[in-house]
């Protein structure tokens, strides 16, 4: 639980894929929250978190389940604003004698909804109709629904779906909705948001600045006159990270910048050149292509080459700790969607998507204690952040770069032909979207060289060389994306490029899954 002088706002997870998105619309309002899986929340954990408002998550499960996730019972006497969303309705409905009953095909309800009100009176819904239409999009995903409200409750919305849409006890300042109003197809939901943490006094004040106050004094309260180590990749969450830990300790802070092979052309040179000059910091350039090459030869399974990559790391770092004296801590860049997807936030019930090289905590034989300053930081609040510390928009600009690299762009096997096919081909790709001035319209844009090799003609000659995907994409934390719509001239020309400019590729195409169901990321 992060320590902060701010009025918290309590989210208990109940397992949503969506819980994540509850967090990112509260912090766009400055309102402090944290998300905690069900399952720690006891009344202890109430007392000591002291929130000024609750928010119920939706989740898979159904509340007629014998043991299904529920919030404790003290909950509802702290007498202050709770939301349910979804599940988060149902829970309450049910914990507070209402009642529910599985869903059926007339009361189900997956994708829009149009929702109507019945009572528009109250503050809950203030700016909400007011289109003209006498109603609202909103994004239903349920199959159980409220068949009885709990006392005190009354209706302020329906649905075709859901005739208890919107609930609310305004006694109890007690709000339950159906829909998820976190999802962009609530386009509306925002305000909802908005009038909820209005009615609970919170006041919008953190903010970036405040937040770089508080974490420079935690990160020195937590390392004292100890030696910290920076993992330093050059992207935006390990240059931000480093900056405010300079900030905060000063020349106590060294920077390990780890070349390990899977880098882009020329990187390596463009990042260390970057924090020395620029910055001022201590790096260290650590050159280990062999030891991860000569580790990932052979090997083709995703998760086995993002543990081999992180395993590797902590050897690394653990190389160069034990060079500088007093060296006690590790500081990494960890994001909270890394959390998020690696295992749920806190130990939680949602499902891990994929493991993150950062993520876990580090092995006991390091002797080193890790320091997250960004940890509870989705990606645009870390860019915000990385500007209120001065830092020029080369680096708060630069596209997200995995730890492993070139590695989970490399889908199979790991060659060094392939590595430096892959190298070229995304130097051209990204030279091509600068040319169009389309960088910063972008996400993530990568190349990833595939598998597979197929038969292609050039000049007078047969061809059989790899087949690689283009891929962008356009987000705002990375835990949601779609595809960037580029051209077909873009396109056209770029794979052209690629084919000329690139011996050992024939093939290009371009990569249209959105995040879900797909991951930015191949693998």
């Amino acid at each position: 639980m992060t320590e902060t002088a701010h009025d918290r706002l309590l989210i208990i997870d109940f397992g949503s894929q969506v819980t994540q998105l509850i967090a990112r619309r509260l912090r766009e309002l400055n309102v402090y929250c944290e998300i905690h899986p069900f399952q720690n929340v006891s009344a202890a954990f109430l007392e000591e978190f002291a929130p000024r408002a609750v928010i119920f998550s939706g989740g898979p499960d159904s509340v007629m389940r014998e043991g299904s996730p529920r919030p404790p019972k003290e909950v509802y006497d702290l007498g202050v604003p709770i939301l349910g969303i979804c599940y988060g309705q149902q829970v309450m409905m049910h914990d507070l004698g209402g009642r529910v009953e599985a869903g059926e095909h007339a009361t189900a309800e997956f994708g829009r909804a149009w929702v109507t009100p019945t009572d528009t009176k109250d503050g809950f819904l203030t700016g909400w109709f007011l289109d003209g239409t006498g109603r609202e999009q909103a994004w239903m995903s349920h199959g159980d629904h409220v068949s009885e409200l709990a006392p005190g409750f009354q209706v302020l919305g329906t649905s075709p779906g859901a005739p208890f849409a919107i609930t609310a006890d305004t006694d109890r300042r007690f709000y339950a909705v159906q829909f998820h109003p976190e999802v962009h197809h609530t386009p509306n939901g925002r305000t909802l948001y908005e009038n909820f943490v209005r009615m609970a006094g919170f006041t919008g004040d953190w903010t970036m600045a405040a937040y770089r106050e508080e974490m420079v004094q935690i990160i020195r309260d937590q390392v004292g006159d100890a030696k910290v180590i920076c993992a330093l990749s050059g992207g935006v969450d390990s240059s931000v990270a480093a900056a405010l830990l300079h900030e905060a300790i000063g020349e106590n802070l060294t920077c390990v910048f780890v070349d390990h092979g899977l880098l882009r052309l020329n990187e390596a040179e463009e990042v260390v050149g970057m924090f020395r000059d620029h910055m001022n910091l201590s790096v260290i350039h650590a050159q280990e292509q062999e030891l991860f090459l000569g580790a990932l030869e052979g090997v083709s399974d995703p998760e086995t080459k993002r543990k081999t990559i992180g395993r590797l790391f902590i050897d690394v770092f653990q190389k160069y700790a034990d060079q500088i004296e007093g060296a006690r801590f590790l500081a990494q860049g960890t994001l909270y969607p890394d959390v998020i997807e690696s295992v749920s936030f806190s130990g939680g019930p949602s499902v891990t998507i994929k493991s993150h090289h950062n993520v876990g905590g580090l092995p006991e034989k390091m002797g080193l204690k890790l320091v997250e300053p960004l940890r509870e930081l989705f990606k645009d609040e870390v860019r915000t952040l990385g500007r209120e510390l001065g830092l020029p928009d080369s680096f708060i600009g630069r596209h997200p770069f995995p730890g492993p690299g070139l590695a989970i762009r490399c889908p199979g096997e790991i060659t060094r032909d392939k590595l430096e096919i892959l190298r070229k081909a995304d130097a051209v790709y990204i030279d091509q979207i600068r040319k169009h001035g389309l960088y910063d319209e972008i996400w993530q844009a990568f190349v990833a060289i595939l598998p597979v090799r197929t038969v292609g003609v050039m000049g007078d000659g047969r061809t059989y060389d790899y087949a690689c995907a283009l891929r962008a994409v356009t987000s705002v934390d990375g835990m949601t994306a779609d595809y960037y719509p580029f051209s077909h001239d873009f396109l056209g020309e770029t794979a052209t490029r690629i084919i000329n400019e690139v011996k050992g590729i024939n093939r290009v195409t371009y990569d249209v899954t959105s995040k879900p169901p797909g991951t930015i990321e191949w693998e």
